[in-house]
């Protein structure tokens, strides 16, 4: 049955929680943003779509601030009842400290679940969206910025350049445009003493409309037999620039789907499944790939038996001690001896190219199997931190955010640290994938058993007079004097 006691905890609980977390995702998010912000800044995206990137990735970020949340929400909770003697008075009215964390832990349980369910089936979406979004952001146009005394070749085939423009932004003086639309050099120059810039009204065009200007024309006719050179004054003269490529565009969504990052449990373990038959069938096409390139063994005889030989070295051995090519005629020998050669490049290239598709094979293996692993070690993530941060906040008896956001800190970094250099060990096949996603796991549980077991024993390991009085005996340790033998 549900005790008040378990109600005050879980209430106590759930305030830190919900604020840490929604925090911990602010910081990231920020970070994020920070990180990306110059390739977003200058391309003309709007508000809306960069407050959608940030929903995205907001989602996508949920891993990471979830598990500080938890770990900084336990020792806050603890450190707090700690602090105001709450843990003293529930111990001495004979409750346990496991029993004590029981309702907590039910509930950290239920959050882990909740997480699952949100790693399995929001995150790959978030993940599609939000990579797609940022691909078209990080490859869209700049928009278009025409400064005097600089030339300007955002738009395809010309380079503009201005001497002046005027206080209203529009008027512009001493242009200069050269057209490389025909890729042929700067054979179509257009100069201007003055203009003005104006855009179309669907905004998809920018006009130029010149005044007092040349157009010189330079090129071949009737093939490249008559140069010509033409030169045309004009009065008054409309370009026209299309600026339909700086439209920010989306692209296809279903160019990423396929990626591991987007897909479910389910989808990866078929994608998984598939990547095994495949590299099943590429080894064992080997010995129909070699087959046509040793005729001379495999007529009458097994393949296995080839291969064993080949392994042993018998085959070249013996190949080499024979006097086949002195029973060759001498007319026909330098023909075998380039069809052989033939044949062996043939054959190289030939497993080449079979060794490149298992290798690619492998690392795609490797990336699925590393993507489901981590949809598991979310949950026992938050499992962990809460089995670590509970007893230390019981340890240290501190509240609120100085001493806990330190040791919280302290502790995710580690958890962190080991997580991604397990992952980068799986990446490099170094460890076998489900090794690397869970060494952090493996590597901090025997450290939340011994926090448990010393904050039921009501260890002082974060006191301070505990330290002192341990520097007390190894000082006078080390300061006491050998007496004298020789007196």
């Amino acid at each position: 049955m549900i005790k008040k006691l378990d109600v005050l905890l879980i209430r106590s609980f759930i305030g830190p929680f919900i604020v840490t977390f929604f925090v911990a995702l602010f910081v990231l998010v920020m970070q994020f943003f920070w990180l990306y912000m110059d390739e977003m800044i200058g391309k003309g995206v709007g508000v809306l779509l960069l407050l959608e990137l940030l929903m995205y990735m907001s989602t996508v970020l949920v891993p990471l601030a979830l598990p500080l949340a938890i770990l900084l929400s336990s020792i806050m909770t603890f450190g707090n009842m700690g602090e105001n003697f709450e843990l003293v008075a529930i111990k001495s009215s004979g409750i346990s400290l496991l029993r004590f964390m029981q309702p907590l832990f039910l509930f950290i349980l239920l959050i882990s679940g909740l997480a699952f369910v949100f790693s399995n089936n929001v995150i790959p979406v978030a993940n599609l969206k939000a990579l797609s979004l940022l691909y078209d952001v990080r490859n869209s146009k700049p928009t278009l910025n025409i400064r005097p005394d600089q030339f300007n070749n955002d738009i395809q085939g010309f380079s503009i350049r201005v001497g002046s423009k005027d206080k209203d932004g529009g008027t512009i003086r001493d242009v200069v445009i050269y057209d490389h639309t025909d890729m042929v050099g700067n054979n179509r120059v257009v100069l201007a003493k003055e203009g003005k810039m104006v855009a179309s009204e669907d905004k998809q065009s920018l006009i130029f409309m010149l005044k007092d200007g040349w157009q010189y024309i330079e090129g071949y006719e009737n093939g490249r037999h008559d140069y010509t050179q033409v030169r045309m004054h004009f009065d008054e003269w409309n370009k026209v620039f299309d600026l339909s490529g700086f439209n920010f565009t989306r692209s296809n969504e279903d160019m990423f789907k396929n990626a591991n990052q987007m897909m479910n449990v389910s989808q990866l373990v078929e994608a998984i499944d598939s990547l095994k038959r495949s590299k099943l069938r590429t080894v064992g096409h080997i010995n129909s790939y070699m087959a046509p390139y040793m005729t001379l063994e495999t007529q009458g005889k097994r393949t296995d038996t080839l291969l064993k030989r080949l392994s042993t070295g018998n085959y070249i051995a013996r190949t080499y001690d024979s006097t086949f090519l002195e029973l060759v005629p001498d007319d026909a020998r330098a023909k075998l001896l380039q069809t052989a050669s033939s044949n062996v490049r043939n054959f190289k290239s030939l497993m080449d190219v079979t060794a490149l598709d298992t290798r690619i094979q492998t690392e795609n293996y490797t990336k699925y199997d590393i993507e489901l692993q981590r949809k598991f070690t979310l949950s026992f993530a938050c499992m962990l931190l809460f089995l670590i941060g509970a007893p230390l906040g019981a340890i240290i008896r501190k509240g609120g955010l100085g001493m806990p956001l330190v040791i919280a800190v302290v502790f995710f970094v580690m958890f962190h640290i080991l997580n991604i250099t397990g992952e980068k060990l799986a990446k490099s096949a170094t460890v076998a994938p489900w090794l690397g996603m869970w060494m952090s796991t493996f590597a901090l549980l025997p450290l939340a058993f011994w926090l448990i077991v010393a904050a039921r024993n009501d260890s002082r390991i974060f006191a301070k007079e505990w330290y002192l009085r341990i520097w007390r005996v190894l000082k006078s340790i080390l300061s006491f004097k050998k007496p004298d033998i020789a007196r």
